[in-house]
């Protein structure tokens, strides 16, 4: 369902759709830049408001239960194709391609580039919010797609875990939790290596040479609060990873549990 081709779509692409009946445009920045000029027809949502850091069993049932809410207020439903986007390939529209597809989304897409590369290209921009139609959104959760602290505490010797912070994070010397460092065994390749610098993805030949491992190897990606691994997640799907998992909680929940270890 979710081949390579299907993970990106491109400004050209998305132009030709502005006006399909089943075009669910989702803005993820903040609601100034939205209102500051947003591509015609999409609603707002600033999926930077919906970090969770409580992955026990318990927290992750209250993370499906408000996410299906937040989906069900923009609108989803089964027959949409929903189209994240941000200010560039980036971290937010990531993280809302990430949801839908743990939720088994049939078609859920990032705009390659964003909003950056759509004004590049001079293509048109309106100022007016746009209305949420709300759905009762209910899709399947695909437990494949996410991980909490104690699948990864369990399985430290086999997974191939990816710290996809700045250097100075996964080193300890910038601290954003009761702790600085990483997880054991993390190897630390910054989220900012998947995007070119007109800020669309990389192609495959050099996002599988940064990633050079066997493509069945089983991944988790994570970082602070899960936003910048949603990104390196789609980033390894693009390239064809098979089992790759984000870590919801990231070091947000993992540097302030102070029972788990760290380098």
């Amino acid at each position: 369902m979710y081949d390579r081709t299907t993970m990106l779509i491109s400004t050209t692409e998305l132009e030709k759709n502005l006006n399909n009946k089943d075009l669910l445009l989702i803005d993820t920045r903040s609601s100034k830049e939205y209102f500051e000029g947003h591509i015609p027809g999409a609603v707002n949502l600033d999926l930077f408001a919906f970090h969770w850091i409580d992955t026990s069993k318990q927290g992750i049932e209250s993370f499906n239960i408000q996410t299906l809410k937040i989906l069900s207020f923009v609108g989803v439903t089964p027959e949409k194709m929903v189209v994240f986007y941000d200010d560039i390939s980036g971290m937010l529209a990531a993280r809302g391609v990430w949801l839908l597809m743990y939720f088994s989304h049939p078609q859920v897409l990032m705009l390659d580039g964003g909003i950056k590369k759509w004004k590049n290209e001079n293509l048109p921009l309106e100022t007016k919010s746009n209305q949420y139609k709300p759905s009762k959104y209910s899709g399947k959760i695909n437990p494949e797609l996410i991980a909490g602290f104690e699948f990864i505490k369990e399985n430290l010797n086999h997974l191939k875990i990816i710290d996809v912070r700045t250097p100075e994070e996964y080193n300890g010397s910038v601290l954003r939790a009761a702790r600085g460092g990483h997880i054991p065994n993390s190897i630390n390749i910054d989220w900012n290596y998947n995007v070119k610098d007109d800020g669309t993805m990389k192609k495959d030949e050099e996002l599988s040479k940064l990633y050079d491992l066997p493509l069945d190897t089983p991944i988790v990606t994570y970082c602070q609060g899960a936003y910048r691994a949603a990104n390196t997640f789609l980033a390894l799907k693009k390239i064809g990873f098979k089992n790759v998992k984000v870590y919801l909680g990231s070091w947000g929940e993992w540097g302030n549990k102070l029972e788990l270890p760290v380098v």
